[in-house]
């Protein structure tokens, strides 16, 4: 089993910068896509951005590229997302995702997760 904790969200105001964080715990072996999704309330989970664990490459939502960074650390199981010049369109419960799969035609997609952390919050005022 694999378990998913979420940190380091919070409010900032436009153009600022956060970085949140996620824990990996249990099978991390089993590990080779993760990602971070996003979601406000009436809207449905988004992907923006995935990571394949054994390189380390990274794919992006439009949106976001060119603002955030994705990366991991596998020595110590974490997950991180770099979020800069920050719009209040990037506000939302932001997800760490897991899964023992690789697709990189879908691995944005929420649907292709078997293992999602509680989220962090991240408000951004204009």
């Amino acid at each position: 089993q694999v378990q998913l904790v979420e940190s380091g969200g919070g409010s900032v105001q436009a153009g600022g910068s956060l970085r949140v964080s996620c824990v990996v715990s249990g099978d991390t072996n089993s590990i080779y896509m993760m990602a971070w999704f996003r979601q406000v309330p009436g809207k449905e989970r988004e992907g923006v951005a995935c990571v394949y664990m054994e390189d380390g490459s990274a794919i992006y939502r439009d949106s976001v590229k060119g603002r955030f960074t994705a990366s991991r650390d596998n020595v110590k199981n974490m997950l991180f997302l770099e979020m800069n010049s920050l719009k209040p369109d990037d506000s939302g419960m932001y997800y760490c995702a897991a899964d023992e799969t690789w697709y990189e035609d879908r691995c944005l997609k929420a649907r292709q997760y078997n293992h999602w952390g509680p989220g962090t919050q991240v408000t951004v005022s204009s």
